[in-house]
C-alpha cells in the first residue's frame, strides 16, 4: 500500500539533525488546529490529531501548550492550509501539503525549489485522480493482538485496510507497528473506536494514497530523494506525498 514518501528513519534523522524544524511545523498546526476549533482536545478533533502526533515526534509539553495559547493571542497569523501540485524527474508526480499564512511567499518558494531541481508547478486538479486520500492510523503491535479480529471489528467504521510492518529504532532492533486505512470520511470513527478497544494510537493522519503508484530505479532515488529534501526543508511545507510505491 502506497503512502506519504518515507525514508529510512537513519536517513530521517541525519536530514533533521535536530528539531529545531520539526517543532516549528508542529507548533503551527497545533496553533491553526486550536484557532479553528477550539482550544480544548477533548472537543476539537483536529486538534487532539495534532497534539498526538506532535508527541509522536517527542515534542515537549511546554512546546505544544505554548503553542495551544498562541491561537488566542491578538497577533497571532491567519494560518491556511493549501496544497500544490507538481511534477518531478522520472514520472515522479507529488502533492506538496503547506500551512501558510503567506500564499505568495510559500508558492514562490516550492516553484523555486522545483526549477532547481527538474520539476515543475501543475495546475491545481492535476492530479486529483492519481490520490485516493486515506484515514491512516498507526500503532505498537501488541503481543495478545489478533489482528484478524480487529479487522473484522473496524470493517462497520470505515475500515478499508489492515497492514503490520516493521519499523526500525534508534538502537537498531525492530519493532513491530499496525497501520489501519479506512475513507477519508471515517476518520472520526475509526480513531475512536481504536480508542474504544483500548489501542494507543502513535500518528493519525489524513493521507493521499496514490492510486497507480510507480516502481523507481534505485539509480534515480537520489535525485527524487534531493527534491523531496528541499521541499520538507521549506518551513511553510508539511508533508509531500508521491506516487512512488
Amino acid at each position: 500500500m502506497g503512502r506519504a514518501f518515507e525514508y529510512r528513519k537513519a536517513a530521517k534523522m541525519k536530514r533533521w539533525g535536530t528539531m529545531s524544524k520539526v517543532f516549528p511545523k508542529l507548533g503551527k498546526l497545533i496553533t491553526m488546529s486550536a484557532k479553528d476549533g477550539g482550544q480544548d482536545p477533548e472537543m476539537n478533533p483536529k486538534l487532539r490529531t495534532a497534539i498526538l502526533n506532535a508527541k509522536a515526534q517527542n515534542m515537549p509539553k511546554d512546546n505544544i501548550e505554548a503553542a495551544i495559547k498562541r491561537a488566542s493571542g491578538k497577533d497571532v497569523a491567519d494560518i491556511k492550509e493549501v496544497h500544490y501540485e507538481a511534477k518531478g524527474p522520472h514520472g515522479v508526480q507529488l502533492v506538496i501539503e503547506c500551512a501558510t499564512d503567506n500564499n505568495t511567499r510559500t508558492v514562490a518558494n516550492v516553484k523555486a525549489i522545483l526549477v532547481r531541481n527538474k520539476a515543475e508547478l501543475l495546475t491545481s486538479g492535476s492530479l486529483d485522480f492519481m490520490f485516493t486520500r486515506k484515514s491512516v492510523f498507526t500503532f505498537d503491535k501488541r503481543d495478545d493482538m489478533d489482528l484478524e479480529e480487529l479487522e473484522l471489528e473496524l470493517i462497520d467504521f470505515g475500515l478499508d485496510e489492515i497492514e503490520e510492518d516493521v519499523e526500525a529504532q534508534e538502537n537498531g532492533e525492530d519493532k513491530a507497528i499496525v497501520r489501519v486505512y479506512g475513507a477519508f470520511t471515517a476518520f472520526g470513527e475509526l480513531g475512536h473506536a481504536l480508542e474504544d478497544r483500548g489501542i494507543e494510537v502513535t500518528k493519525a493522519t489524513l493521507e493521499r494514497i496514490p492510486n497507480s503508484p510507480i516502481e523507481l530505479d534505485e539509480k534515480y532515488m537520489s535525485e527524487i530523494e534531493t527534491l523531496i529534501e528541499k521541499l520538507e526543508d521549506d518551513e511553510d511545507v508539511q508533508v509531500v506525498y508521491t506516487n512512488l510505491a
